[in-house]
């Protein structure tokens, strides 16, 4: 990349822009904090001053922000060559797709301007009171990024799939994929044009629960399957397409503990309630807050508040179990209904196309989490596009080092790795010379054993320690 309009990342006015990219993307790898982080205390206490060969004016804000604001028209060049990179590196298979959203918020206060991304929208992270921009990303089922977008904070999920299906397909060309997506991103016209498509687009994606219920009588009929160990299905062809009702007995198992004990923790708090001497007003305040943390127990129950000019003694509310609404939920619990276009497939593998969703929903982890996506301080979009383009740098390098972990070091997690070899320090040593000068070596701490272990298994080397430099005068000679 180091011609034409990539030619930018060599170097302007003996800046190199790469390194400063390279910098910004270890990081946010390593340490994920502000670029004002970055440019006051991170830089100085690492080594890559010595391994990139620069100094301290490489990460100088200006040029940290400056570089932000030229990295997003390189966004589809580096799609593509991702697409490359995962093939050559890991033999990676671009069949199977899977999608998915997720949302991220700002401390940065509205009102913005009309076609700015930041909007209020249903939040992920739970924090409905902050402005936020949508994430659509695509990985494969082994976790490997491929693309994503950034769209405006108020998007409704359903409105998304169509220009990311012609994106994908004008990054890599047309081809028989599967897109594998969770229930609520594909409208019946866009499933439609998939199915109309040439060559076809197929897809497998999770159904409301309104659909379940609108098939229950007829799937009630069909004998369950078993696919594997603790897995069962029903199959039910409509319309050329196929309707997968899948079982898992530890899906069952977990939902069921789940609902046990959100029903538990609600009776306990009515209870407690029923025993406060509390008005009207606040036996109703109280009721909302239970209803708030005990959501999926509430609809449970029936729960009656008397009349203000009730003057009945005792209790002011009462409750009780919905039974049939309880039945119904728990012949539902570990249940999923599945549809599809693939007609012909093995339902246990697209069963198994399904759970590997877990794989995009650990991608949006990692990014929130270990990299320290969230939250976003930056006051211009386009630099929040860029500080998620760079997070975006950061999780490939993520995922790389997670892939050669698997199967050289099965066990570690790319965070862990890092902190292991945090213990490995670059120091500068000074001996004075008799003519006033000083002589600085750079050198590295020697592994310990376990560091040695890891090297040998990643086949990766500790580069040589780098010759003495000479000082005049407090100032270095240069070469």
């Amino acid at each position: 990349m180091s011609s034409g309009k990539n030619a930018w990342l060599i170097h302007e006015k003996g800046l190199c822009w790469r390194h400063v990219l390279q910098t910004l993307a270890a990081y946010r790898l390593i340490d994920p904090g502000s670029e004002w982080r970055l440019h006051r205390e991170w830089f100085k206490n690492s080594a890559l001053a010595d391994l990139l060969e620069e100094d301290f004016s490489l990460v100088q804000k200006d040029n940290l922000y400056r570089c932000l604001d030229k990295v997003l028209e390189h966004r589809l060049e580096l799609f593509k060559h991702l697409w490359r990179r995962w093939e050559d590196l890991f033999g990676v298979k671009f069949e199977v797709l899977l999608y998915d959203l997720t949302s991220t918020y700002f401390e940065s206060d509205p009102p913005f301007g009309q076609a700015d991304k930041r909007k209020y929208g249903y939040s992920r992270d739970k924090r409905s009171d902050c402005v936020q921009v949508i994430i659509a990303l695509v990985v494969t089922p082994e976790g490997f990024p491929l693309a994503y977008e950034v769209m405006a904070g108020n998007t409704s999920d359903k409105t998304t799939l169509r220009a990311f299906l012609e994106k994908i397909e004008k990054l890599y060309g047309k081809a028989e994929r599967i897109w594998v997506m969770d229930r609520g991103i594909p409208t019946e016209e866009v499933l439609a044009q998939m199915r109309a498509h040439e060559p076809p687009v197929h897809y497998l994606v999770g159904t409301p629960k309104g659909r379940l219920t609108r098939y229950e009588k007829q799937l009630t009929e069909l004998p369950w399957q078993v696919v594997r160990e603790g897995v069962k299905v029903k199959l039910l062809s409509e319309d050329k397409e196929i309707y997968v009702l899948t079982q898992s007995t530890d899906r069952v198992n977990k939902e069921r503990s789940m609902r046990r004990r959100q029903l538990k923790g609600l009776v306990k708090r009515l209870k407690e309630l029923q025993t406060m001497d509390l008005s009207r007003d606040q036996v109703l305040l109280k009721l909302g807050a239970a209803k708030q943390q005990f959501p999926s127990a509430w609809r449970l129950l029936i729960v009656e508040v008397a009349e203000a000019s009730s003057s009945t003694e005792g209790p002011n509310f009462s409750f009780q179990l919905r039974t049939h609404k309880l039945r119904q939920v728990r012949r539902r619990e570990g249940r999923y209904l599945l549809r599809s276009n693939l007609t012909g497939q093995d339902p246990a593998r697209l069963w198994q196309f399904y759970v590997q969703l877990t794989q995009i929903e650990g991608a949006f982890k990692d990014l929130k989490g270990d990299l320290g996506l969230r939250p976003i301080f930056h006051q211009l979009e386009r630099r929040i596009e860029a500080h998620i383009f760079v997070a975006f740098v950061a999780y490939c390098l993520h995922v790389h080092l997670r892939a050669r972990l698997r199967a050289l070091a099965p066990g570690l997690t790319p965070r862990s790795l890092l902190e292991k070899f945090a213990a490995i320090q670059m120091l500068d040593v000074h001996f004075p010379t008799t003519d006033g000068r000083e002589l600085v070596f750079a050198r590295y701490t020697q592994p310990e054993k376990d560091h040695k272990m890891l090297l040998s298994q990643l086949g990766w080397e500790l580069p040589p320690q780098s010759p003495p430099r000479i000082t005049q005068k407090g100032q270095l000679l240069q070469d």
